[in-house]
C-alpha cells in the first residue's frame, strides 16, 4: 500500500538513478550466463568522463565486469558506468527496461563532462511511481529475478551516499555510510542509489526491518540558477522521506 504518492506519476530528471537500469541489465546477462562475471572489461580514453568515480584516479586499465558493476553501485563511478554502458549497450538496457514494464522510466544516455543541444537534457528520467514499484521488486527478488536481483542488491549496497533520504538511516539506524553492505545479512536490510545533476537530486531504495520492507523514491527538480538556498532545503526534505520510512519501519503492530 503507498505510503504517500504526491506526483508520483509525473516523469523527472534522475541524474545518475539510471545506472540501476544498467545494472539490472548487466545482471540479467551473469545471472543467465549470456556473458562471464569475471570477462575483462578495458577502460578507453573515450570512457572518461570526471565528476564522481575512484577508477579514474586507479592505475588497473581493465577489471572484470563485476567489480566494473560494483563501482558504479558503490561511488556511482561515471567512468565504470560508460565502459559497462559501452559494453551492454543503450539498446540492451532499453530491452531490460521495457522487459519490466516500465514505460515512463530510462537510461538515455552515457555520462558527459558537458551536456549540449544534441544530447538529452539528462542522462536518465523517469517517474517516482515506476522506479518505487521496481525498488520493491528488486528487494523482494521479482525484478529480474533471484540471482540477477542479488547481485543488484549486492553493488548497491555499498552505495556510499547516504546524504538524502539515506541520512536517516545513519542518524537513527546507526547505518554506516562506508560499510553498510553487511546490512543484507543482517536484520536491517537496506540499499539505495542516488543521482545528482545541477537541479537534480534523487534518492530510490527499499528497506526491510522486522518483516516490514518499505520501498521509496524521492526526485527533486529545480532551476538553481534561479535558487541557489533550494538544494539544501530539498536535502532536508528528503531526510524527512527518510524518517518518514523509518517510522513505518519501527512502529508497533502488525507486519506488512
Amino acid at each position: 500500500m503507498p505510503l504517500s504518492s504526491p506526483h508520483a506519476h509525473v516523469p523527472l530528471r534522475t541524474g545518475s538513478v539510471g545506472t540501476l537500469l544498467l545494472l539490472l541489465a548487466a545482471a540479467r546477462r551473469v545471472a543467465d550466463g549470456a556473458v562471464d562475471r569475471g570477462m575483462l572489461l578495458r577502460r578507453t580514453p573515450e570512457d572518461v568522463a570526471g565528476g564522481s568515480g575512484i577508477w579514474r584516479t586507479l592505475a588497473v586499465e581493465a577489471l572484470p565486469l563485476v567489480d566494473v558493476a560494483a563501482l558504479v553501485g558503490a561511488v556511482r563511478d561515471n567512468l565504470a558506468t560508460n565502459v559497462l554502458l559501452r559494453h551492454v549497450g543503450l539498446s540492451g538496457v532499453a530491452d531490460s527496461t521495457a522487459s519490466m514494464g516500465l514505460m515512463r522510466t530510462g537510461l538515455h544516455d552515457r555520462v558527459r563532462a558537458a551536456r549540449g543541444a544534441a544530447h538529452p537534457e539528462s542522462a536518465s528520467s523517469g517517474t517516482a511511481l515506476e522506479l518505487c514499484w521496481l525498488a520493491e521488486r528488486l528487494m523482494r527478488g521479482s525484478a529480474m529475478g533471484g540471482s540477477a536481483d542479488r547481485l543488484v542488491r549486492g553493488w548497491l549496497s555499498a552505495n556510499v551516499d547516504q546524504s538524502m533520504v539515506g541520512a536517516a538511516f545513519v542518524e537513527r539506524f546507526g547505518v554506516d555510510p562506508l560499510a553498510h553492505h553487511a546490512s543484507l545479512g543482517g536484520e536491517l536490510a537496506y540499499w539505495n542509489t542516488t543521482g545528482t545533476e545541477p537541479g537534480v537530486r534523487a534518492d530510490v531504495g527499499a528497506a526491510t526491518w522486522a518483516g516490514r520492507t518499505v520501498a521509496w523514491t524521492a526526485i527533486a527538480n529545480w532551476a538553481p540558477e534561479l535558487d541557489d538556498k533550494l538544494g539544501a532545503e530539498v536535502l532536508s526534505g528528503m531526510r524527512s522521506v527518510g524518517d518518514s520510512v523509518i517510522d513505518f519501519l519501527t512502529r508497533t503492530g502488525p507486519s506488512e
